[in-house]
């Protein structure tokens, strides 16, 4: 079967994004398309049909792919949870937590499931678009990867390498890559693309003739700068050091930036609310004192993000912001935060210990072994607000709040409310996805929400974004590089 693998000069320079773009333009034209990706790294993760967790990317590419997003299209995931460690999940299941140092020694072990996972998809699809994680060109990692250059190698992948002009210096990132390469990892990258290009294309002719020249690689053309990519949801915190600016509604909702934050992408939808002043708080910004509502969201390690939002002076913030009447919502981890206490026996978050919570909650955490994934559906538990989302966390929380839940899924009521109905947490993420849920918890605010549900902005998005590539990238050469029949190239033409 064909496969086309897109790597990168670097994280951020929108491998994800080009990927399901092209997803979506092949699957447009009537081929059945799968994403993978080997190894990825990010707390944003996404519940599968099949019962796992995968990169918050491969998902959206799934849905490019107008399919149901399964464990084999990303069978390593990295969750870090420290500056030096990371959980590992292999096929959607939790392996233990390791240390960079110990992953780095031990990851060629992994390759096998990878190329398994991959044979699986491609015997069941007509094409596999690969993305790569970081760059090739860090060739201090090549020793056992499996997510670049080694994946393509054993895999027999041809792979097109990607420079961010947006970021400056592409000409070199390209060359660059190419001079550091091996020859055998050279020689898998076929040609390049040129991404996120703003102004006249003319203006950046001879610097695309001087990358072929010095490489000897095809330019297979090069993408403008596309604003619908701002619609996708984001895998990499970094996007959040680039916050964009809110739409200056009358409703001010606001999320502290916790130093593990998962699962950002619930608060998409409110960022594209007419009626919502969304941001994101850094860390050295106190919590504002005109929010409406303070969002604590989900995190990777709940203690330790507890003692950074103690450390950043926003437990002082928040009482002050309940004392003038202000609402809090918890969500997942952020849940767990609010009560009066989150206990780890058995140091699944690093030492065994306990933390006191926010104490806002009068519910207490006992985190587990066991990993809750499943998608669920339900409805909130004031105007009956329907949802669809998922659980994806360790912890059993328990508590008097708990009778008062803040919603109700098919497998029964969950979460917690306050006696004043002023504080709430839940389990569920993509709560927001659904415009009633928005218009409920809006109208809670004295707002009016659009109530549109977010999937179909995102699905708009990876439309234009389809379209923007077919005008911009050599597709029929993509095509044929990729061993698609010579027939269906010709239709691009």
């Amino acid at each position: 079967m064909a496969a086309l693998m897109i790597q990168g000069c670097g994280s951020d320079v929108g491998k994800s994004m080009l990927v399901a773009g092209l997803c979506r333009l092949f699957t447009n034209h009537g081929l059945t398309v799968r994403p993978f990706k080997s190894q990825n790294m990010s707390n944003n993760a996404a519940v599968t049909a099949d019962g796992g967790e995968i990169g918050r990317a491969q998902a959206l590419q799934a849905l490019a792919c107008r399919t149901q997003a399964s464990v084999h299209m990303n069978p390593v995931l990295l969750k870090p949870q420290s500056e030096t460690g990371a959980q590992l999940i292999v096929r959607g299941q939790m392996h233990g937590s390791w240390s960079a140092a110990n992953y780095q020694q031990r990851k060629a072990l992994l390759l096998d499931i990878c190329l398994e996972s991959f044979r699986k998809l491609e015997a069941e699809c007509d094409l596999v678009l690969v993305e790569g994680a970081g760059s090739p060109a860090e060739i201090n990692l090549r020793k056992g990867d499996i997510a670049n250059m080694g994946f393509a190698r054993a895999a027999g992948v041809p792979v097109i390498l990607t420079g961010d002009i947006d970021r400056g210096h592409v000409i070199a990132a390209l060359v660059g890559a190419h001079t550091v390469l091996e020859e055998g990892d050279r020689a898998m990258i076929k040609g390049f693309l040129i991404n996120k290009f703003r102004g006249d294309p003319a203006l950046f002719a001879t610097g695309r003739e001087e990358i072929s020249l010095r490489t000897g690689w095809r330019d297979y053309g090069m993408a403008p700068f596309l604003p619908a990519a701002r619609r996708l949801p984001a895998e990499d915190a970094v996007a959040l050091d680039k916050p964009q600016p809110g739409l200056g509604g009358l409703v001010k909702i606001v999320v502290p930036r916790l130093s593990r934050i998962a699962n950002f992408d619930d608060f998409d939808p409110l960022q594209h609310e007419p009626a919502v002043d969304f941001t994101f708080i850094q860390p050295g910004t106190a919590l504002p004192g005109d929010a409406d509502l303070i969002i604590l969201p989900g995190s990777k390690s709940t203690i330790a993000d507890l003692a950074m939002f103690r450390a950043e002076g926003w437990d002082i913030d928040l009482a002050a912001h309940i004392r003038r009447g202000g609402r809090v919502l918890g969500l997942c981890g952020g849940y767990q935060m609010l009560g009066r206490r989150v206990i780890d026996p058995d140091g699944i978050e690093g030492p065994p210990g306990e933390a006191p919570g926010l104490g806002l909650l009068d519910v207490e955490t006992t985190l587990t072994g066991e990993k809750i994934l499943t998608p669920t559906q339900g409805h909130l538990t004031a105007e009956h607000a329907a949802f669809v989302g998922y659980e994806i966390h360790v912890g059993r929380t328990t508590g008097p709040d708990t009778s008062r839940p803040f919603l109700h899924t098919t497998a029964g009521p969950q979460g917690a409310i306050s006696a004043n109905g002023r504080i709430a947490g839940c389990y569920i993420h993509g709560l927001f996805q659904q415009g009633s849920v928005r218009a409920a918890i809006l109208k809670s605010l004295d707002a009016t929400a659009n109530a549109t549900d977010h999937s179909t902005v995102v699905d708009a998005a990876l439309d234009e974004i389809a379209a923007a590539l077919a005008k911009s990238f050599d597709i029929p050469g993509l095509a044929e590089l990729a061993g698609l029949p010579a027939a269906f190239s010709r239709s691009f033409a």
